[in-house]
Order: structure tokens, then sequence, then C-alpha cells
């Protein structure tokens, strides 16, 4: 008897081992590999052979190796829902459903929820029975997706660990593949899930607090900048040039709406000044060719000359950010107004980047003596630059010194204060 346990355990830790490993040579090829795929498939076939040799230590490790990975995947997009939102987006473009782009953000907020409330459960075995059906509907989900995704590049990268960590589609795919290895012996031993220490009802209402505690957490960061930005335009970067940079090469790939023809564009020689084209046509993803070049980005007046140096070499610079422009509210005009004529009267150097069409700003400017100053970004990258509609960053050299949301726009004392500690 004492035999047969210690060969159950063993079959159990060694196949849970094998797929760790296998997690390891996955972050080590983006690409597609048979030898890869074949190498992760024996501990799902085995997880699914073998199911019965999992004991409790087995079931346990399982458990809190499965609900850890969750817990920690709905952190960092948690940190930033708002990145998860423009990620839907990419996909209801891909799907063509793009009825659903209305939603996007409270769905974004719903699903970062589930992943965390089922990871959360599993690690203290709180309604076990339930957060591993959970996982599995996610699973099967998520594993679905990236399938297609990994088969025909339908969304460039899917997002599932935020920006803190960049997998190609294959990666994400096998990964997830890993993952269903692990969470299977869950499944089939579902009944063998049960917390005896704390009562269903004691289970439900600790789960509950910590659903609460989360979505504010997401609401939080919705409404402010995340708390912990993972993006390259986070505070205290340096965004200047290397020494003796060598040119590098922006392109940028778009897709038509009605026929789903893919285009790239090496930057800027696309026709983003023209309406009727960009009415047409939706941003897909952009990468960069040489260069040593900090970031992957232009800031270009009307006539598509560039002027990224600004934001290098200018003191005190206040970057009033707006990927949406046309979205503002009156309300928050006005605060831009209020924080324009701050920067204004203080005598520091402010200009706006946008996405718009170039006519829009000109409609602006007839109404608003805000816009004088107006430079035109690539919209993914003002979306990265800070997570706002408008936003506001100040730049001091080339280094990011501060960055406030629409809500948090600064007073003249804090502008002060803080231009002060910078000499």
């Amino acid at each position: 008897m004492r035999k047969e346990y210690t060969k159950s355990r063993f079959i159990s830790f060694a196949i849970t081992l094998w797929a760790l490993i296998s997690a390891v040579f996955v972050g080590l090829f983006p690409s597609f590999s048979w030898i890869l795929l074949i190498a992760i498939m024996i501990p799902l076939l085995s997880s699914l052979l073998f199911h019965k040799y999992y004991d409790k230590a087995g079931l346990s490790l399982c458990r809190v190796l499965v609900g850890a990975l969750f817990v920690f995947s709905s952190m960092t997009k948690g940190v930033d829902p708002l990145g998860t939102k423009y990620k839907m987006l990419d996909y209801f473009i891909a799907y063509n459903i793009e009825w659903l782009n209305s939603l996007a953000l409270i769905l974004s907020i719903i699903l970062i929820l589930a992943e965390f409330i089922v990871g959360f459960c599993l690690i203290f075995n709180l309604l076990p029975r339930l957060a591993t059906l959970g996982a599995s509907l996610l699973m099967i989900f998520f594993t679905t997706t990236t399938f297609f995704d990994a088969l025909y590049n339908l969304v460039p990268d899917c997002g599932c660990f935020g920006t803190a960590i960049k997998m190609s589609n294959w990666q994400t795919f096998f990964k997830n593949l890993i993952i269903l290895a692990i969470l299977i012996p869950l499944i089939f031993n579902n009944k063998s899930l049960v917390n005896r220490r704390v009562t269903p009802l004691g289970q439900s209402i600790f789960t509950f607090i910590f659903i609460a505690l989360f979505v504010g957490f997401e609401i939080y960061n919705v409404r402010h900048l995340p708390l912990i930005d993972f993006m390259e335009w986070k505070i205290g970067r340096d965004i200047k040039p290397a020494e003796n940079p060598k040119p590098a090469d922006i392109y940028l790939t778009f897709k038509n709406i009605e026929t789903n023809e893919t285009k790239e564009y090496l930057s800027p020689n696309y026709p983003w000044n023209d309406s009727v084209w960009m009415s047409k046509w939706e941003f897909v993803s952009q990468r960069q060719e040489g260069g040593t070049r900090s970031i992957g980005f232009s800031m270009l007046n009307e006539d598509g000359d560039d002027y990224t140096h600004i934001l290098y070499e200018t003191e005190n610079l206040f970057v009033f950010v707006s990927p949406y422009l046309n979205e503002l509210s009156e309300l928050n005009l006005a605060e831009c107004q209020r924080v324009y004529d701050i920067i204004n009267e203080m005598g520091y150097n402010y200009l706006w980047i946008t996405s718009v069409n170039p006519e829009y700003i000109h409609e602006l400017q007839d109404q608003y003596y805000i816009f004088d100053e107006v430079y035109f970004g690539d919209e993914l990258e003002l979306k990265a630059m800070v997570r706002s509609n408008p936003g506001l960053i100040l730049i001091n050299d080339g280094i990011i010194i501060d960055k406030w949301s629409k809500i948090d726009f600064p007073q003249k004392e804090e502008i002060n204060n803080l231009i002060e500690t910078l000499y």
C-alpha cells in the first residue's frame, strides 16, 4: 500500500514538474516549434491518463500553481484596466463584433475580476469546486482564442499579462496548454476539493469581500493612473536617444475596416491627414527597425515634419496627451484650460499631442486659445504615454518627471513645488 502511494505521488509530481520545465522553454522560443508542442503534449496527455494518481498533496500543488498564475495575470492587468480595454477593442475589430465597443471597459473589468477571484479562491481553497469550474471555463475561452490568434495572427499580442510581460501568440497558446495540463487533475478530482476548516457561508463572505476590494482597486486604476506603470513612458524614464544615434525606421500597420486588408507604411509616409482614408482604416500595430532610439515614437507637425526632439531637449515641458481629442467634454476642456493658464503664467513650456485629424484641430483653435501648439502622434503610443484622455506629463530634458490623469490635474502650488525639486 505504501509502495503504491509513493508511486502515485511520484507520477503526479513528475507530470507537474515536466509541465513547469516546459513553461521555461516556452519563454525561450517565441515561434512555433513541433518539438516544443510535443514536449507540452506529454504532461497534458499524462495528466488526462493519470489523473487518478493525484493525491491531496498533488492536487494542492496544482491548485496553488494555477491559482498563483491567475492572480499574477489578473494583477498585471488589474493595475491597468484601460490597457485590457484597448486590447479588447483590437479583438472586437478582428472578430467583426465592434458593436461591443461601448462595453469594452466593463467587460475588461469583469474579465480581470473573474481571473483574480478564481485564482484567489484556488490559492486559499475557498469554494474550490466552483473556482475550478471558473478556471476551466476561462481556460477553454483563453486557449481557443489564443489558438486562432497564433494561427491567423488576428491580434499581435493578446495582453494576457498586460504590459508587464510581452509574449508571442504561439508562446501564449503553449502557455495555456501548460496551464491546462496542471488544471486537468483538479477538474477530474473535483469532488475531492473541499475545505472543511471554513464553512461554505464563511468562504462565500470572504470571497465577496475580496471581490469588492478588487473591483475598487480596478476602478481606482481606471480613474487615476496605474499604481504600477509597466509602460515605456513611466515616471523616471529617460527617453532621450543614445549618443550618436542611428536613424530608426518606424513601420505602422493598418487594417481596412471593410475588407480586412492590411497594409504597412514607413512612418510618416501614410495618409494620416486624409480624414476619408483614416475613417476606413484602423491602426493595428507598429514596429521599429534599426536605430538606437529609446522610444519608437515620432511627434509630427501638421506637415509631417518630425519634432520629437522637443521632448528630449526642453526644460519643464508640460505635455497634454489626448489620443481622442474629439471625445473631450466641456469639463475636460475647462480643466485643461485651468492648467494651461497656470503653466503659461509661470512661464513654462507646453504642447499638445493627439492623433485626431488636423482639420478638427483647426475647428478647436477657432474656439479655444489653448490649442496654439499641437503635434500629432500614433494613437497606440499616445495611449501608452498616459492612460487618460486627456492626460498630462511633465518632461524635463527628456526625463519623465510626473504624470496626471484628467481628474488629478495639478494645482499651481503642486506644480511650483514639483519644479522646485528639480533644481
